[in-house]
């Protein structure tokens, strides 16, 4: 009985429950990215490919404000999963951190980036 003093009511759970939110973040933006594409590869198969029509597909407000959701849950998306790979493979914290604050930077200057050119058109 000396060896089952972790379990039962008394244990400490430390982080109950941390990646359950991770999880379906993932899921949820997955499921954007999949609709995006959908919407976007069906409104270009049934037309010429060329600039005129790629413009005229992001011309609409309805259709700027759906790409910038999906790419939000882009980003998201990508956060969540090289956040991750950083916590699991990184062990000195000096460089998980470094890797981590990185990968924000250069989160927040794509989209940054993206906005602008989505505005642009």
């Amino acid at each position: 009985m000396a060896g089952l003093r972790g379990i039962g009511s008394k244990r400490l759970v430390v982080g109950a429950h941390y990646g359950v939110t991770s999880f379906l973040g993932q899921r949820i933006t997955s499921v954007v990215l999949v609709i995006w594409l959908l919407l976007v590869g069906l409104s270009l198969l049934f037309g010429p490919l060329s600039y005129d029509t790629w413009a005229a597909l992001f011309a609409p407000l309805w259709m700027k404000i759906v790409s910038l959701i999906a790419l939000l849950s882009l980003l998201y998306h990508a956060w969540v999963g090289l956040r991750n790979i950083w916590m699991d493979y990184v062990t000195p914290v000096w460089a998980r951190l470094s890797l981590q604050s990185v990968t924000v930077l250069w989160l927040i200057s794509c989209a940054v980036w993206s906005v602008q050119i989505l505005w642009r058109v």
